[in-house]
């Protein structure tokens, strides 16, 4: 008894308690950052990238493919050189820097916050896209609900005595006549592809929650191949626009909002495909897990975003 209220047990009985309490504490710590996953490893700070030289080469190729395109446009062959090189060196930076993301993720650089991140930057780049194609939506609307009205009331029938007001119309200014695209033909098939290609996406997310690794491949596959089949109609739509339909970017507000809208839209397929075939070799190497698979919802966001810009287009540019 008298052992027990002596002050160096007292201090000892303190020591062991306050020792126990720190391994305790480590151990927690230790769980903590061993994290659910093992192979994905939660970090305990925020990870900041260190500087890239991508956005520079990024930058550079854009340079070189407006270049390019200028040229083009204004009757310089000699246009295709910069343009091919800006494309090259754009094609050398998506595989660059996606590289150095993947690696990261695989690395087990990012935590939570940083998941969170990319969900918020993914969200606002497609709310930025959705304003780009508003835009678009918003000078077709103009065009035939306001501008179209307006050149052939009285006021200007004097200008322009030939020309009705009805849609579609190549405008006042004489413009070659043109046959517009039928609806019920490959812009119906095109819908149809697209459709099932959301499909497809969706059921390769399904199983790569389930861990089903042979159905996730099978259903990339099947949708970057609908994604193709897609961009080889719409190129096959638009020889036969210029070739017998004579519908062109100079058969007026008709032809140029046609392949605005649709042009922009495609080259956002092809940009979706790309990034699906990314995936689908990311798959194939094992990289997605089903609690880790940011990468994937991503271009499945993006897909799934193209499938509805391309029925408002069927819609309004086709159909109505």
């Amino acid at each position: 008894m008298r052992l027990a209220t002596s002050p160096r047990f007292r201090f000892r009985t303190r020591s062991s308690r306050r020792a126990s309490r720190d391994r305790e504490a480590g151990d927690a710590v230790k769980r903590e950052n061993q994290g659910v996953n093992v192979q994905h490893t939660q970090p305990t700070g925020y990870y900041f990238a260190p500087p890239s030289h991508w956005p520079v080469v990024g930058s550079t190729a854009l340079f070189f493919i407006a270049t390019g395109g200028v040229l083009l446009m204004n009757g310089h062959g000699v246009g295709w050189i910069p343009f091919s090189i800006g494309f090259f060196i754009l094609v050398y930076m998506l595989f660059g820097w996606f590289g150095t993301v993947i690696r990261e993720s695989e690395g087990g650089l990012f935590n939570d916050q940083v998941d969170k991140s990319f969900r918020w930057a993914m969200s606002w780049f497609i709310f930025s896209e959705v304003m780009f194609f508003a835009a678009f939506f918003g000078a077709l609307w103009y065009a035939r609900q306001y501008s179209v009205p307006w050149l052939g009331d009285l006021d200007n029938k004097l200008l322009w005595p030939d020309f009705s007001a009805q849609w579609p119309t190549p405008g006042p200014y004489g413009a070659q006549e043109f046959t517009p695209m039928h609806a019920w033909g490959i812009p119906a098939i095109n819908t149809l592809l697209l459709l099932s290609s959301g499909v497809t996406v969706t059921w390769a997310h399904w199983a790569l929650k389930k861990g089903d690794r042979a159905n996730l491949i099978f259903g990339l596959a099947l949708t970057i191949i609908l994604g193709a089949i897609f961009l080889s109609l719409q190129a096959y739509e638009y020889m036969h626009a210029y070739s017998e339909l004579n519908l062109k970017l100079t058969t007026g507000i008709f032809g140029s909002t046609f392949f605005m809208l649709t042009g922009f839209h495609g080259f956002h397929v092809t940009l979706g495909v790309t990034m699906l075939i990314v995936i689908l070799f990311r798959s194939v190497a094992g990289h997605f897990k089903p609690e880790h698979h940011f990468g994937f919802e991503a271009v499945s966001w993006y897909w799934h975003f193209v499938d509805v810009v391309w029925l408002l287009l069927f819609i309004f540019v086709y159909w109505v």
